[in-house]
């Protein structure tokens, strides 16, 4: 039975046999919400469902990573690197990264269907809009960790965004924004120390890493960092079923979001 039609056709049934049309009217609401997920997406939105949430976003992410790796036809060695990089990076513990590699593997199988895997995920965080731009940044994030986005990764991009709901124009800015901030220097050893490089137009860099346009006006312009500053607040992110291991990501993220702000207050000579 198709599992998009069968909670609709149980519903009307059970309803039926016990209050009639009236009932199966019921049963058929009722029904609809278990097609389209939102029974499980209401479970998973209070806090005892949080974990098994963050361990969706988990999987999601690497499966999906491994579906952009496989988009030029192979995983290179490159690639692979890049994935075990990360995996140091996020200070998996040997449960996890076996579990990451198994779904990256998945996600650059020839049989996985991504559309399928996108339409769950959209599913879980049904309740949680918000979380499916968060996967798209973490996957824009770690798809430039090499400093280059190809054409073929771009276009996997494409297809995530589009089955998570996001415009292309949006996933344009998003991809506009993440290289920017990657200008921005780096965490090193992830420490405390922080120090930003000179791109080599600083200034214009900047209002690209905040998505805004240099001639806004100065409230704007601290109302766009504010916002971006909250949107990659760890509270936030854990309440969008981010695990604590990619959490750090987001501060890096953060860390450089201020300094490119810094590098525009200072040309605008704001305090």
């Amino acid at each position: 039975m198709n599992s998009v039609v069968a909670g609709k056709i149980l519903g009307v049934f059970f309803g039926y046999i016990t209050l009639g049309v009236a009932g199966a009217l019921v049963g058929f609401f009722v029904g609809h919400l278990f097609d389209v997920g939102l029974w499980r997406a209401v479970r998973l939105s209070g806090p005892d469902g949080l974990r098994e949430l963050q361990q969706e976003f988990f999987d999601t992410t690497f499966v999906l990573l491994g579906y952009v790796a496989k988009a030029d036809g192979r995983v290179s060695e490159a690639e692979v690197a890049q994935a075990e990089s990360l995996f140091v990076q996020l200070r998996l513990s040997p449960r996890q990264r076996e579990n990451a590699i198994s779904r990256f593997k998945q996600g650059a199988s020839a049989d996985f269907d991504v559309a399928q895997q996108l339409q769950l995920f959209r599913r879980v965080v049904l309740l949680r809009p918000a979380t499916t731009q968060t996967l798209l940044l973490f996957l824009i994030g770690m798809a430039l960790a090499d400093g280059h986005l190809d054409s073929r990764e771009r276009e996997a991009l494409s297809v995530i965004s589009r089955g998570l709901g996001v415009s292309d124009s949006l996933l344009s800015r998003l991809i506009s924004m993440v290289t920017a901030q990657s200008q921005f220097g780096h965490n090193a050893g992830g420490g405390k120390s922080y120090t930003p490089p000179k791109p080599r137009n600083q200034l214009a860099e900047a209002y690209q890493a905040l998505g805004i346009n240099s001639s806004v006006s100065d409230s704007d312009l601290k109302r766009a960092y504010r916002k971006l500053m909250s949107e990659n607040h760890p509270d936030k992110l854990s309440a969008r079923g981010v695990p604590e291991e990619m959490i750090q990501m987001a501060t890096e993220r953060s860390q450089k979001i201020s300094a490119a702000y810094d590098v525009i207050k200072e040309s605008r000579g704001m305090r």
